[in-house]
């Protein structure tokens, strides 16, 4: 069976230690899409550690983890994370590269640090990991396929003088910066080819079988549904989809054999980046919830930027579900809340005067303002508890009253850092 995991909102739902619990049961974990530019942090036997690249269930040794042919790969950071991982005592995961994935180039990441810095303060705060421009490169036709590494020497350099004439243009002419070479970039393209040969693999076909054989696949998704260039808070959203239905098209199967879609929501609201935020807060509230906040503080794990905090948002996890596709809600850092005596909720969106429980598009956003409904809180730490019915009547409150308003069902309740810290209902 295949089961995908996703995020409902701006990323950082943890949607990485759902992944590496529901792994214990997996036998493949791809990554169907997005690149190094966000992480997942997951707490194990193993450490603590944040995953940029990787699927989040490297950790156990029966898996094979994949990296689909939607991800925007970047070679040297995937292999660092291996070692990374086998430093602190990780068992050599396994590893497959899809022929059809296509590669992150160093000139992306430069191209993606000099916007920003042309931008200014209308920059749209990326991590500055070459996100954008490689998949502007993708849907150009200009950017470099695994398989192409095995082109000839000739086909190779004839497509990289065609590829780096456009971007030298802009290079000298609008960042006054450096030309690229044919050697430059023939040159690195080799260094990547002897580092991944041996794991490259027809990853569609690979899956064709073993949905055959009846295997247990898990879809891992990055960042969440607020990010989705379609569907999201657009401009200010990533440049692949976040979406579970993408996951077919970035794995390479059909999309009828997905049959679970895990959308993970956090019990509070944050993010990394500019875009519209509506029940974002600010200050002193905001400090408190963010130092108690994810596993240490909420800091992205692939910048260390601040997060953006935020109380819960039924109106954009509502909708964030809905265009998932959502099976199942996984409820998250719900113990983060124990030290409030109420918590406020968002329940609406006030737009020139009238409320609206749907999730609009971005102009509307703007103008937007929460409409909380306050709800007490239980005072309690509910680490360590097992069954649903042992937590804080106020807690279940707080869990039962989201679950009406977004109206998917939350089948999971994550109430600590640990692979264990997980109540099913």
């Amino acid at each position: 069976m295949v089961t995908a995991v996703v995020g409902a909102n701006w990323g950082d739902e943890g949607k990485g230690k759902i992944t590496d619990m529901l792994s214990e049961k997996a036998d493949i974990i791809v990554r169907f899409q997005g690149g190094a530019n966000a992480g997942h942090t997951i707490v194990n036997d193993y450490g603590k550690f944040a995953l940029h690249t990787l699927p989040s269930g490297v950790f156990y040794d029966h898996t094979t983890s994949i990296i689909g042919n939607g991800v925007a790969l970047d070679i040297p950071k995937l292999f660092n994370e291996v070692k990374e991982i086998e430093e602190k005592g990780v068992p050599a995961p396994k590893i497959l590269v899809s022929d059809r994935a296509q590669m992150v180039m160093p000139y992306h990441v430069l191209f993606d640090q000099y916007e920003e810095e042309r931008l200014g303060g209308k920059a749209f705060g990326s991590t500055k990991s070459g996100i954008a421009p490689f998949y502007s490169d993708k849907y150009a036709k200009i950017g470099f396929q695994v398989s192409e590494l095995f082109d000839d020497e000739e086909t190779l350099r004839d497509k990289i003088e065609t590829v780096i004439l456009k971007k030298n243009v802009l290079l000298e002419n609008l960042y006054h910066k450096p030309a690229l070479t044919v050697d430059e970039v023939y040159n690195t393209l080799m260094e990547y080819k002897e580092m991944v040969a041996p794991f490259v693999c027809d990853v569609s076909a690979f899956l064709y079988d073993a949905i055959k054989e009846g295997k247990n696949i898990l879809l891992e998704g990055q960042l969440g549904s607020m990010k989705d260039p379609d569907h999201g808070i657009y401009p200010m959203v990533t440049s692949s989809s976040t979406l579970a239905g993408y996951g077919a098209v970035g794995a390479g199967i059909p999309p009828y054999e997905i049959k679970k879609i895990v959308t993970v929501c956090k019990a509070y609201s944050s993010a990394v980046g500019a875009g519209e935020f509506v029940s974002e807060i600010f200050g002193d509230e905001a400090d408190e919830l963010r130092k108690r906040g994810g596993d240490g503080g909420e800091f992205g794990a692939t910048t260390g930027r601040p997060r953006r905090m935020g109380w819960f948002d039924c109106v954009a996890s509502k909708y964030g579900c809905r265009i998932q596709g959502t099976t199942d809600v996984a409820f998250t850092v719900l113990d983060v809340l124990g030290y409030l005596d109420e918590i406020p909720v968002c329940v609406g969106y006030e737009i020139d005067g009238e409320v609206t429980k749907d999730f609009p598009t971005t102009s509307k956003l703007k103008k937007a303002k929460p409409v909380y409904k306050v709800l007490p809180g239980w005072k309690e730490n509910i680490r360590g508890i097992k069954k649903y019915e042992d937590l804080p009547e106020n807690c279940r409150g707080y869990i039962e009253f989201i679950e009406s308003e977004i109206g998917f069902p939350i089948t999971m309740v994550s109430n600590g850092p640990g692979r264990s810290d997980i109540i099913y209902r």
